[in-house]
């Protein structure tokens, strides 16, 4: 597999592409299979539909991976928490965790054994996909997922969160190592299913001062990732902490990838990383609205990394919901023809 071959800093005859969020609602294919599953979370568990939009960028742009159709939040919900996605407002839990009692309510084997939906998605994409192409599976950081358990939405300022860090960190470490087990547990169950790789999403990685990061975002990563390279050295390991480029000098761990956003300078994630980690990034998603900016981005990128074999192409971040499927289809083609050995 291309892919797993760049993940692993391999000999590959060109550099492998793909997108985050790749499966979505830019795709027509996408929005007609959403409308009959109803809403998102029908769609996430639903193996068949879902199986069907993971594999559709496959088909359609010549991505050189599948990633897992999911939602980082199915995790906190299969612990027990009531979720909804709401038109207008995104995820909400309509209970946040506010004290023990609310954490001691959680379960770490309930989750693990009702995200079976996610492994049973995860076999039929595999029964499906091209044995070339790789299937990456993922997981959100404890931190970005207590940050939603504990605020209940999406935030912009962490108050409650980083309220809690300063004033409570024992109870913040709780539900931080409670969230670590289900991860370790829910991603050793999706390799079993059948990735070949698997990505951590730290969204709101950039919310923390750089020891704060460090003590209650950065170690649990790493503990995720060190358990599943331990037991599963053949399978690549992507960290994307998202906004993080001042404490790039402290990166470390047992992972094969770090994922690069797009406003973290690429020369500075080679100069900082690329010896001892491949890259993965860095186009600015907005870029794809326009093809002559997606050539100079692709150009820009290739210039910096060279053509060669510690490098994988990605946006910076997900790919928009109104971007042209045409653009989409431009920018996979060119970096594959450019890159060529």
């Amino acid at each position: 597999m291309i892919f797993i071959d760049a993940c692993f800093g391999k000999k590959t005859p060109y550099t492998p592409v793909w997108m985050m969020r790749q499966a979505g609602r830019y795709l027509p294919e996408y929005m007609e299979v959403r409308a009959k599953a109803g809403d998102f979370l029908s769609l996430c568990k639903d193996p068949a539909k879902a199986c069907e939009v993971t594999l559709q960028p496959v088909d359609i742009l010549g991505v050189d991976a599948a990633i897992l159709f999911s939602d980082i939040l199915v995790v906190p919900l299969e612990m027990g928490m009531e979720l909804q996605f709401l038109k207008g407002e995104g995820p909400v839990f309509s209970e946040p965790i506010k004290n023990q009692a609310d954490l001691d309510k959680l379960s770490v084997e309930k989750a693990v054994a009702n995200l079976e939906y996610v492994y049973e998605t995860i076999r039929q994409i595999r029964g499906k996909l091209a044995a070339d192409k790789a299937l990456i599976g993922f997981c959100g950081a404890p931190w970005t997922l207590a940050t939603y358990m504990i605020e209940g939405q999406g935030t912009k300022t962490y108050a409650l969160v980083k309220k809690l860090i300063y004033s409570n960190p024992q109870f913040m470490h709780a539900l931080l190592k409670k969230v670590t087990e289900v991860l370790k547990l829910y991603m050793e169950k999706q390799i079993q299913s059948g990735v070949n790789a698997v990505m951590i999403f730290d969204s709101w990685a950039a919310a923390l001062e750089e020891s704060a990061y460090f003590e209650f975002s950065w170690s649990y990563m790493k503990e995720i990732s060190s358990y599943l390279k331990r037991k599963y050295p053949h399978i690549a390991v992507i960290m994307f902490p998202k906004g993080i480029s001042g404490y790039l000098d402290k990166i470390d761990g047992e992972f094969d990838v770090f994922g690069v956003d797009w406003s973290t300078p690429i020369e500075l994630a080679k100069a900082k990383l690329g010896s001892k980690y491949v890259l993965q990034g860095n186009m600015e998603p907005t870029r794809l609205y326009d093809k002559e900016a997606i050539k100079e981005g692709v150009e820009r990128i290739v210039k910096v990394m060279g053509n060669n074999d510690r490098h994988i192409f990605n946006l910076g971040h997900g790919i928009l919901p109104d971007i042209p499927v045409e653009n989409a289809k431009y920018f996979i083609k060119l970096v594959q023809e450019s890159t060529k050995r």
